[in-house]
Order: C-alpha cells, then sequence, then structure tokens
C-alpha cells in the first residue's frame, strides 16, 4: 500500500485521517506546518500527500508551490474556504484535489485510492496516440472501444448516458442548453424536456463522481445548462 504525508496543525484532524489511512493498510508521516513537511520530504518518500491550506510558518499553497518544483506526487488540499476562488487557487498552484472541512472521512480516503490509482495508472501508461480518445483529469473515453474509465476503473454507461458525456468531453468547457444536449443526442425537436436530460445527467453523475453532489467533471452552470469541466 503506499506511504501518505498527512499535513495539519490541528493534530486531531491528522490522528483521525491517520486512523482512517491505516485501516486502509497505509503507512502514514505526520507534519504539523508546511516546513515540516517539507524537511520530511527531504528525508523520506511519500506517495501522496493530504495538506490543509491554513498553517502557521508555511501555508498549504505555498507548500504545494514549492513541492511541486520537485515532486510530481499526488496532493489533496484541505480547507475550510469553500469559495471558488479558494479552490481554483490550490488547483492552480499544483494541487490535484481538493476537500473542504468538514469532510466525510470515507469520501477522503475513496479520493485517496481515486488519486493513488490515477497516479499509478498514468505513470506506467504508454502514450496513447488515437484520434478517438478524449480526456479530463481522471476521466477518459475511448470512442472506437466505447469504453469510459475513471481513474483507470471502468464504467459502465447506457448508450444514451454515453453519449451525453462523450458530446460534453469532445467540448470540454463548452456551455451546452438542455435543449442543445437533448436536440443532438435524440435528433428530434426539444419541447418539454427537461426532465429526460436532467435524470440522465444524475446517474452519469452518481457512475463517474465521487461526490456526485460536488462534481468534479460534469458541472451544471445554473440558467443555462450544463458542461464538462477541463481539468
Amino acid at each position: 500500500m503506499a506511504k501518505i504525508l498527512v499535513c495539519d496543525d490541528d493534530k486531531e484532524i491528522v490522528e483521525a485521517i491517520e486512523i482512517y489511512l491505516l485501516q486502509e493498510g497505509h503507512e502514514v508521516l505526520k507534519a504539523y506546518d508546511g516546513e515540516e513537511a517539507l524537511r520530511l520530504l527531504k528525508s523520506d518518500h511519500a506517495d501522496l500527500l493530504i495538506i490543509d491550506v491554513m498553517m502557521p510558518k508555511l501555508d498549504g499553497i505555498r507548500a504545494t508551490l514549492k513541492i511541486r518544483e520537485a515532486n510530481n506526487m499526488p496532493i489533496i488540499i484541505l480547507s475550510a474556504k469553500s469559495e471558488d476562488a479558494d479552490k481554483i487557487l490550490g488547483l492552480n498552484v499544483g494541487a490535484d484535489d481538493y476537500l473542504t472541512k468538514p469532510f466525510n472521512p470515507l469520501e477522503l480516503i475513496a479520493r485517496v485510492k481515486s488519486q493513488l490509482r490515477r497516479y499509478t495508472q498514468l505513470g506506467s501508461m504508454v502514450s496513447v496516440d488515437k484520434k478517438n480518445v478524449y480526456s479530463t483529469g481522471g476521466l477518459l473515453i475511448d470512442d472506437d472501444l466505447k469504453e469510459v474509465t475513471v481513474d483507470g476503473e471502468p464504467v459502465r454507461l447506457t448508450p444514451i448516458e454515453y453519449n451525453i458525456l462523450l458530446l460534453l468531453v469532445k467540448n470540454q468547457g463548452k456551455v451546452f442548453s438542455i435543449d442543445q444536449i437533448y436536440e443532438s443526442i435524440w435528433n428530434e425537436d426539444a419541447i418539454g424536456v427537461d426532465n429526460t436530460v436532467a435524470v440522465h445527467i444524475r446517474h452519469i453523475r452518481e457512475k463517474i463522481e465521487i461526490n456526485p453532489k460536488d462534481p468534479r467533471y460534469l458541472k451544471v452552470v445554473w440558467g443555462i445548462g450544463y458542461k464538462v469541466e477541463k481539468i
């Protein structure tokens, strides 16, 4: 299993996370500020880092920036801040994922597993030079094989779900209205189809997202429609 460095100035949080990681069979390194985390990484190896944002001496954002100068291990940032700007800042400086406090420990473990699978897969992956392969983050669609994987794990979609997801992934960042999605997939005029599309979107999220209520990939743009985020 993996060796995971947990860094938070709240020792109770570190100990709580440690309990769950040990139950999964992982080895745990502990640090209580960014400077201590950097020192540990110079003398020891870690496969993944879980780090808080607000800490004394060196905060999680600046620590992540320094770590990214020489290390490409997965980094999950923890923070009491839930604003989108803070999430974007954390991801922009090199974090792979972001979890807002208070969090469900089981969700954190799921995200740890996801990042470790993705890291292992990408580390051993031969570059794919196929025209009909589309990806964003850990989500990959091979349209030749009609296969979808998330962090290397296969996902089973219905044909309609597959076609909706393919449309959005091929056009990453572009917002599609409900009517546009319906007319593209069903090839007929969209009349009173809000529920139909919404149900399929919900099912796709349940299959590709760790937390469907806080989706990483399939986003709603309120009052406009849906998009797949470019990661």
